[in-house]
């Protein structure tokens, strides 16, 4: 009962409120419930110190439960920032129509165009990277390196270095080229089928459809 009752109820909204339990009769509040529940679970004497119950009852000090789960959230909280923009996905209310949806096309050899983005992505002991290499015709105008968060995964890493080629292509001087015609080569069979698979609305696969 206390585990899945009681201990919900004196811990909820814990990272909200935690600053509160700085203050001494805050924290004493809270020892005081888990002392008379621990009494009845040890069928100790009143004399008996909260230590020595937690100890005899094999329970956590309610203050230190509280410490763990802000720390919990908090770290929760951290990894869902550094990914928002590379894991979650897309609401269904901004996936394009199926009307407007492009077509990817795939090439085996070498195709003639203007413009050839050269991208690679990988994740090893010493870190996620990505890379991408732009040139036209023979010639290098733009490069870019990539640091990753070392939480992003290898698949991630490719997919960004696709949509930073995409970018890059989109900044340039449309007018002096001519025709504008772009190919991106890419070894990442995974990113190529999330692409062509219409159940996949992960960020960066929208991201790149769109561009």
């Amino acid at each position: 009962m206390y585990k899945d009752a009681i201990l919900l109820l004196l811990t909820y909204g814990a990272p909200v409120w935690i600053e509160a339990m700085k203050y001494e009769h805050n924290r004493q509040r809270y020892v005081r419930v888990q002392r008379l529940t621990n009494l009845r679970m040890a069928r100790a004497y009143r004399t008996m110190s909260s230590e020595a119950l937690c100890m005899l009852t094999g329970m956590t000090p309610t203050i230190l439960k509280l410490e763990e789960i802000v720390e919990r959230y908090t770290f929760k909280e951290k990894q869902h920032q550094q990914a928002i923009n590379l894991d979650y996905d897309v609401e269904h209310r901004h996936w394009p129509h199926p009307a407007k949806a492009v077509k990817i096309k795939e090439v085996e050899n070498h195709e003639e165009a203007t413009i050839s983005a050269y991208t690679d992505g990988s994740k090893c002991q010493r870190g996620v990277g990505s890379g991408v290499v732009i040139f036209k015709g023979s010639d290098i105008i733009a490069r870019q390196k990539l640091k990753l968060e070392d939480s992003c995964s290898n698949n991630q890493a490719e997919q960004l270095a696709i949509h930073k080629a995409l970018e890059e292509i989109e900044l340039l001087n449309r007018h002096s080229i001519s025709p504008l015609t772009a190919v991106i080569y890419t070894d990442s069979r995974v990113s190529i089928d999330s692409f062509h698979n219409p159940n996949n609305h992960a960020f960066l696969v929208e991201e790149i459809r769109k561009r």
